[in-house]
């Protein structure tokens, strides 16, 4: 009787294989690397695998997208890129208390508030990080938020925004200026989301 061969079960794309052990951590070590010497914008999935030597369907496996892989990599307390698409849709009227409530109730949960004190203060005015992190907010942030907008200035708008929200984070929450960190977070919301609508629409 002939002989017939068992067929090997195809492997699901992107799945780890035998001898792969240790693949997610390769990936965060190439991603380092890449994103050093490229930076955001420079840098591509397909380059941190050939980089970490393996399939580029791996790195999507274990972190998604390239945006979720940067934000693993630096340990990212926040995700603009899942998030603000949701905060901007409806109309342009009140998305500055949005995104403010947004913002300081993400910053409210202690792992979060953990993690960004730790981004900020590591992350200002270091050489590495302060580009990498300026690349990833100008795309997944700045960029969403520019192209909500109707008008020839829609990016120093957003950045406008940018700026006054990242102030306000550093105010309450790194150097903890007594009024503003016992400020309740409506009253900030109240306060600072007009300063941010008029960023966006006046």
């Amino acid at each position: 009787m002939p002989e017939y061969a068992v067929p090997t079960p195809k492997r699901r794309r992107g799945r780890p294989r035998a001898g792969e052990a240790g693949g997610r951590e390769r990936i965060i070590a190439a991603a380092i690397d890449e994103f050093g010497e490229l930076g955001y914008d420079g840098s591509t999935t397909r380059g941190i695998a050939a980089r970490a030597g393996v399939d580029a369907a791996l790195v999507h496996h274990y972190f998604g997208t390239k945006a979720d892989l940067f934000a693993e990599t630096i340990g990212a307390p926040m995700r603009p890129d899942v998030d603000i698409p949701a905060l901007l849709e409806g109309s342009v009227d009140g998305m500055g208390e949005r995104v403010v409530r947004y913002v300081l109730e993400a910053w409210e949960k202690p792992e979060t508030r953990k993690r960004g004190i730790l981004l900020m203060r590591t992350g200002l005015g270091n050489r590495l990080t302060t580009p990498l992190l300026a690349g990833f907010l100008q795309r997944e942030l700045f960029a969403r938020i520019a192209a909500r907008l109707d008008t020839p200035d829609a990016e120093l708008r957003a950045s406008l925004v940018a700026s006054q929200v990242a102030g306000l984070l550093i105010a309450r929450y790194l150097l903890q200026l007594p009024a503003l960190a016992d400020a309740s977070v409506e009253d900030l919301v109240a306060r600072v989301g007009p300063t941010v609508q008029s960023y966006l629409t006046d």
